[in-house]
């Protein structure tokens, strides 16, 4: 097997850099003024390792591995986390109430306009709050970066987005329904368990493709990918709420109704913003929905990481919580207007492939 090329780059080039360089000093004052709306709300900024025993256990998320060495030599797998969320939760279990983090993360398998393999995760964690309260932080969030680079609309790519603009808040099951003609609970059991045939049969109906091997997590992508993700954020900020418990691995089931999760995504110019999640505090729970993660992961990628035990144990005694995060490197392109991710990268990693 050849082993990947490593292009040479573009960016230190001093004009290609002159062209970046708006783009770098806006990511500058949105950061700065983001970490002013962070202490007037009483957070602690934090600083989290990124080399952690596990990368994270969704299935469809793709580490960076490594090994520790002792002094005699042995060795020991670690990973460079996809998500600071593990050491923050922990530091939750410890007793911190507010906090915040700008972390640099790493995802593997992940490149193009809005992917990045090294990226900027802005995350922040209230404690005994509802999730309801994240969402309102994403409203001025996004309002104060087009504050900060004077600019009234949020844009990518020929789309707008006012953030300015009271946001629309809308379920997974109503979205696919308005956009998709589909019934998606009808799929889910109150145990959170799936019915695939159902929702094969759904999409049918409506004249979408389904292949043979195709698990239920993968017809539900397609939808919102294909159907739903392409009519958010449009105009204004769009919430989509409550998603079926088994896409929200780590937030706990709604009150209202077992079948979904308090998990939300933002939207804005049809670009996924920020995951914010009512946080599951039990640590059996956590556990058995990361054994799913991982066996699913097995069977498609073939490989699987290691369950983080101090994680779990922190989990047991971590208050309840709500938490999010948030593509600070995504926000910066539509405060700025940048059409792609590597633009608002004050060193981007180089380009590789064959």
């Amino acid at each position: 097997m050849k082993a990947p090329i490593v292009t040479v780059s573009p960016w230190w080039t001093p004009s290609v850099h002159s062209d970046r360089r708006p783009f770098l000093i806006g990511r500058n004052a949105i950061q700065a003024s983001l970490r002013g709306y962070f202490g007037r709300e009483d957070f602690i900024e934090v600083d989290t390792s990124a080399l952690q025993i596990s990368p994270g256990n969704e299935a469809h998320l793709h580490g960076f591995v490594t090994e520790a060495l002792t002094t005699d030599g042995q060795a020991a797998p670690f990973y460079l986390h996809t998500s600071p969320e593990f050491a923050c939760k922990k530091l939750l279990s410890a007793g911190e109430q507010r906090i915040a983090c700008f972390a640099h993360v790493y995802r593997n398998r992940e490149r193009g306009p809005l992917h990045h393999p090294e990226f900027t995760m802005l995350e922040w964690y209230r404690v005994g709050e509802s999730y309801e309260s994240l969402m309102m932080d994403c409203v001025r969030i996004l309002a104060l970066a087009a504050e900060t680079t004077g600019t009234p609309k949020l844009t990518f790519r020929g789309r707008e987005c006012d953030p300015f603009a009271g946001p629309e808040r809308i379920s997974v099951a109503d979205a696919f329904r308005r956009h998709a003609d589909i019934d998606l609970l009808g799929s889910v059991m109150p145990t959170g368990e799936t019915d695939r045939t159902h929702l094969a049969a759904e999409m049918a109906r409506v004249g979408m493709r389904i292949a043979d091997d195709d698990g239920w997590a993968d017809l539900f992508s397609r939808v919102l990918v294909e159907k739903v993700e392409p009519h958010l954020g449009f105009g204004r900020v769009t919430i989509l709420d409550e998603y079926p418990v088994s896409e929200a691995a780590l937030a706990r089931p709604s009150a209202g109704d077992p079948r979904v999760a308090e998990r939300f995504e933002v939207y804005a110019c049809g670009v996924e913003l920020a995951n914010g999640f009512g946080e599951l505090t039990n640590a059996a729970e956590q556990r058995r929905r990361f054994e799913i993660e991982m066996a699913e992961k097995t069977r498609i990628y073939g490989e699987a990481y290691p369950i983080d035990e101090d994680f779990l144990a922190a989990l047991a005694i971590m208050p309840e919580a709500s938490g999010i995060a948030l593509g600070f490197d995504r926000l910066v392109m539509l405060a700025t207007g940048a059409s792609r991710i590597d633009q608002v990268l004050w060193a981007p990693v180089a380009e590789y492939g064959r």
